[in-house]
């Protein structure tokens, strides 16, 4: 197997920390750099595991910075990327949609020009992980697949969207050798408390109420995020240049469905009568754009690639709580900002 020297953009994110630690401890003969901005739901806590590794270096920058790119690619020898940095948070690109803009296009089309800038001849590849959410959003039947349009409803998928088609065109314009996979709502640890399963445990927890958007009735299909990661690593390696793969879970789950599990799940667990963590769900005013049902058909990477889920939601579910009970100061440092305070003083801004 030849060398690699793999750059993984977001690796201190949530998705982006669980792929940077499978490959580094599965390949260590590949040399794994990880880029990240730091930025509010960037953590080097995630990975603090493998900081020590031989193969691993750390590497603090912003890919909307093209002329630092360059450079990285070139001290580097960047030979392949997994491209997972992004603004993801639907609620903050409502209220501010030019950093998704800036982040998720441009900061793609700078990857993507330092890449083509750098590689002139050997074995690369450009895997770019974006999200079912560009496809826009389903009726009470049928599935996403890698042939449906795009129609994204708000500035956050419509920015993925965006740089999706912008991989796309590099490979058909310029030949760079890309590979795309598009994956629902992941679940799992390490997982920014915004986000809603992360949310409500924590609410559940500390007897806060349980804001759900509208009645509760949006419908999502949520893979384990490590069972993503290792989609991530099997496309990498057998996926075909220019193809796209749907990622999901084949699950699916109505948000006050979902929240009313946790309820259950958290009132066993902390030792509370049935049915008493459900008092604390409040219905609130549904989100603008909101899509009804994101629903994966995941048939072609099994089919073709042989992965599949490893576990079942309810599983994952129950391991997801268990860590956040067991790491209760990861989540208070994290959103009370002391982790940003700490890079802020250990690495320049």
């Amino acid at each position: 197997m030849s060398q690699k020297n793999i750059l993984i953009t977001g690796g201190a994110g949530f998705i982006g920390s669980h792929v940077v630690r499978l490959f580094v401890n599965k390949y260590p003969e590949y040399k794994i750099i990880n880029l990240d901005k730091l930025t509010y739901a960037g953590n080097l806590e995630n990975i603090r595991d493998i900081e020590s590794k031989p193969n691993y270096k750390f590497v603090k920058g912003d890919i909307q910075d093209k002329d630092f790119l360059v450079s990285l690619f070139e001290s580097e020898k960047i030979s392949h990327v997994i491209h997972l940095a992004a603004e993801s948070h639907v609620d903050r690109s409502i209220s501010g949609p030019m950093d998704f803009i800036m982040t998720n296009i441009v900061g793609t089309a700078n990857l993507l020009e330092a890449a083509r800038s750098s590689w002139k001849e050997g074995d690369h590849i450009f895997y770019h992980v974006s999200t079912d959410e560009v496809y826009g959003s389903l009726g009470d039947e049928g599935f996403f697949t890698e042939k449906t349009g795009y129609d994204p409803r708000s500035p956050y998928s419509a920015s993925k969207a965006s740089s999706d088609h912008l991989v796309r065109a590099y490979y058909h314009t310029y030949k760079l050798p890309v590979k795309l996979s598009n994956c629902s709502n992941n679940y799992g640890s390490h997982h920014f408390p915004e986000k809603l399963i992360p949310l409500m445990i924590n609410n559940i927890k500390n007897n806060k109420p349980l804001p759900v958007y509208g009645k509760g009735e949006n419908v999502r299909d949520r893979p384990w995020v490590e069972d993503h990661a290792r989609a991530i690593d099997t496309i990498f390696h057998n996926g075909k240049i220019g193809e796209s793969y749907n990622v999901g879970g084949w699950n699916e789950w109505t948000n006050i469905a979902l929240v009313k599990f946790l309820c259950q799940i958290m009132d066993r667990k902390l030792n509370r009568q049935p049915g008493e963590s459900e008092k604390l769900i409040t219905y609130v005013t549904d989100r603008a754009g909101h899509d009804l049902r994101y629903a994966i058909d995941a048939t072609k990477i099994k089919n073709e690639l042989g992965w599949e889920p490893s576990i079942k939601f309810e599983e994952g579910l129950e391991k997801t709580v268990d860590w956040y009970l067991q790491n209760e100061k990861w989540v208070n440092d994290i959103t009370s900002g002391e982790y940003q305070k700490y890079y802020a003083a250990h690495y320049n801004s």
